[in-house]
């Protein structure tokens, strides 16, 4: 008997070998990606989206608005512009807009 592998075992150790750095890179590429999410978060996590200012978090009636006081602008977490919306927060959301309004 020969010591020396046959074609098919060849193969099927290349293809393993193939697998196992196929999935070592797709971590390594998972890995790099939440860094660079988190590196993200770091440098915009509370900055308005549109002067780039600090955002400060004020309760208002029982829901968090953040407000720019740079540019003025008003924002909320998704989901909070339906809650606002429903027909027994309608008040709310008359007294948000009025609250915003410039001049008050």
């Amino acid at each position: 008997m020969s010591d020396k592998p046959s074609t098919v075992e060849e193969e099927y150790f290349a293809r393993e070998d193939a697998l196992k750095k196929q999935k070592i890179a797709l971590e390594q590429q998972q890995q790099l990606a939440q860094a660079h999410r988190e590196e993200l978060k770091k440098l915009h996590y509370m900055h308005c989206p549109n002067c780039g200012m600090e955002l400060h978090a004020l309760k208002f009636k029982g829901f968090d608005v953040d407000k720019c006081f740079n540019c003025g602008g008003t924002w909320l977490d998704a989901g909070e512009l339906e809650k606002l919306s429903e027909p027994e927060h309608g008040a709310v959301m008359n007294s948000v807009l009025n609250w915003f309004k410039p001049g008050k």
